[in-house]
This record gives C-alpha cells, sequence and structure tokens, in this order.
C-alpha cells in the first residue's frame, strides 16, 4: 500500500502534465492564430485564417477538459484551492471560450462580420491572458494553510511576474500560430507570417530568458530547486537547449522552410514543459501542498487509470485522424467555396 501510495501520485502528475501539454500545443495555435486574425488587412485573409481552424478547432479544448477532470478526481484539495485562488484568471479565459467560439460560428452567417472578427480576436486574446495569469499565479506560489486551503485574497494572482508570465505565454501563442500558418498558408499570407514568427520568436525567447533570470531571485524555493544535485546540472543544459533550438527555428524560417518552423516551436514548447515539471514536482500546489498529500484514495486513482488508459488513445487517434484528413494547404478557393 505504501508503494501505491507513492507511485500513484508520480503516474498521475504525468497523466496531467500530458493533458496540459496536448491543450497547450494544440488549443495554443488556435489561440495564436484568433490573436494574428486581429492583424489581418482584409476579409479574404482572414477567411483563410478561419478556414485553417474549422475543422480542427473545436477538438482541442478537449484535453484542457480532461485536464480539469483529472485533477478533480485525482488531486481534489488542490482541485479546490487552485479555483478558490484563481476565480478570476479562470473565469477570464471562460469568458474568452465563449467569446471566440459563439463568434467562429456566428460570423460565417453573418453580413456585417467586423463584430464577430473582433469578438474572435479579442476571445482568443483574452483566453489566453487568463491562462499566462493563472500559470503565473501557480508558479509564484498559492498561499495555503495547513490544511491546504487558500487563505491568500482575490487579488493574489496579479503581480509584475504573472504579468511578464502572461505576456510571454501570448507570445508563445503567437510563434506556434504563425508557424501552423506558414504551414498551411501560401503566397503573400505565408510570407507575412514567416515575418510574424520572426518576431514572435525573438520576443519570446526575450520574456524566457528574463522569466528564467529573475525566478530564482524572487523566489527562494525555485532557487533551492534550481541549485539542487543533481538537478542543477539539468537546469543548466535546459537553456541552452532553448537558444539552440530557437536558433533552429530561425535558420528553418529565414531558409523560408514550411513545416521544420511548426517542428522546432513544439519542441520549443515540450522543452519548457519538462523544466517547468522539474521545478514543480513534486508540488501540486507549489509550494506548499505536495502530490501524495493532495492526492486521492488509492482505489480512485486506480480505476481512473483505467478509465483513462481507455479513453486517452481515443483521443489521440480522433486528433491525428483530423489532421491527416485536413493536412492540405489552405488558400483563397477553400475559403470560397
Amino acid at each position: 500500500m505504501e508503494t501505491l501510495n507513492y507511485f500513484l501520485p508520480q503516474v498521475w502528475f504525468v497523466i496531467l502534465a500530458l493533458f496540459l501539454f496536448l491543450y497547450v500545443m494544440l488549443d495554443g495555435f488556435d489561440l495564436g492564430v484568433g490573436i494574428l486574425s486581429l492583424t489581418s488587412s482584409d476579409e479574404e485573409r482572414r477567411g483563410i485564417l478561419m478556414t485553417s481552424l474549422s475543422n480542427i478547432w473545436d477538438a482541442n479544448e478537449t484535453w484542457l477538459v480532461l485536464m480539469g477532470g483529472g485533477l478533480f478526481g485525482a488531486f481534489p484539495l488542490a482541485y479546490g484551492t487552485i479555483l478558490n485562488a484563481l476565480y478570476i484568471p479562470i473565469l477570464t479565459m471562460v469568458f474568452g471560450f465563449i467569446f471566440r467560439g459563439v463568434a467562429f460560428e456566428f460570423r460565417e452567417l453573418a453580413r456585417r462580420k467586423l463584430f464577430w472578427n473582433l469578438a474572435f480576436g479579442a476571445g482568443s486574446f483574452v483566453a489566453a491572458l487568463g491562462q499566462g495569469f493563472a500559470l503565473g499565479a501557480v508558479l509564484k506560489g498559492i498561499k495555503v494553510d495547513a490544511t491546504g486551503h487558500f487563505v491568500g485574497t482575490t487579488w493574489d494572482w496579479l503581480s509584475w511576474q504573472s504579468v511578464l508570465v502572461a505576456l510571454t505565454l501570448i507570445q508563445g501563442y503567437v510563434l506556434i500560430g504563425s508557424t501552423y500558418l506558414v504551414w498551411k498558408t501560401t503566397g503573400e499570407l505565408q510570407e507575412a507570417h514567416y515575418k510574424t514568427a520572426k518576431i514572435s520568436a525573438w520576443t519570446t525567447l526575450i520574456g524566457a530568458i528574463f522569466i528564467t533570470v529573475t525566478t530564482p531571485i524572487f523566489y527562494q524555493s525555485a532557487r533551492a530547486r534550481l541549485f539542487e544535485q543533481p538537478l542543477v546540472y539539468i537546469f543548466a543544459i535546459i537553456p541552452l537547449l532553448g537558444v539552440l533550438l530557437v536558433w533552429q527555428l530561425l535558420n528553418s524560417l529565414n531558409r523560408k522552410e514550411e513545416r521544420a518552423p511548426f517542428v522546432w516551436t513544439i519542441l520549443l514548447f515540450v522543452l519548457t514543459f519538462i523544466g517547468l515539471g522539474l521545478i514543480v514536482f513534486p508540488y501540486i500546489i507549489p509550494t506548499q501542498i505536495t502530490i501524495y498529500e493532495a492526492a486521492a484514495d488509492p482505489s480512485s486513482l486506480v480505476i481512473m487509470i483505467i478509465f483513462i488508459g481507455f479513453l486517452i488513445p481515443v483521443m489521440l487517434f480522433y486528433n491525428l485522424y483530423q489532421y491527416i484528413v485536413f493536412r492540405g494547404k489552405i488558400t483563397g478557393d477553400h475559403y470560397g467555396r
């Protein structure tokens, strides 16, 4: 039983991290394309951007739903505490989702599309902003009492650090959205997003460097974790790998490659998640409550693993099938039809 109490929370930590990564990777370029739609110069270009998402975007948010359900079932204490601490960022994200979801459907039938175009772009920006504030607050740490319940204030999530994280996350979404559009579009529109990809790559890199430098300075728990043996060697390698991946990404953009920039961006996201996971683990509520303290009963965790074990392959197959079926380029002809 002691082995299960130690092993099962780790398994669920990895599962939730997988759900979060798949959501950020898949819905991340959706949000990025939505934000980029605000910069489109005419309705035809904006229509191509929307068409590139029309057959795939609705399934991507399913991973976020799975993560929320998994967190509730596996770590109920963390679920209640995190929601209590992050009501405003989470509601901001939800309202953003509502705006972009409604706008996506209504603009197709609207004669005057301007309002719905702005609603989709603004909803994407607001949703990304809410996610960034929530991530920044979690990395900063949530104030809890001895029993793990939130004891902070309504505005604890708001700080200059959370603002920096939010802006960097938005730039990351714009980057993956731009590289996705480089892959999916042609002509002048593709050229425009080669440029936005380069700009967002630099802004994301600058934000990431600033976060990496300031985090150990202002947070003692992160500083202790970063310089802990043997993790100090891993944390020394991750920034170097990150710079190398950005260099490869910029080279691929300069060479006008189409798929490689998207692949390099995904690898950047993978590397970022590995770094964040190593910093946070074994806490589910940084830096107070561990996964072992917040975990549900082992029998519940086992039952949920059996259920998730069937669901994950189905979801992965569905996502993969979508991208295979709709893998072609999007042009003005597609929009016209």
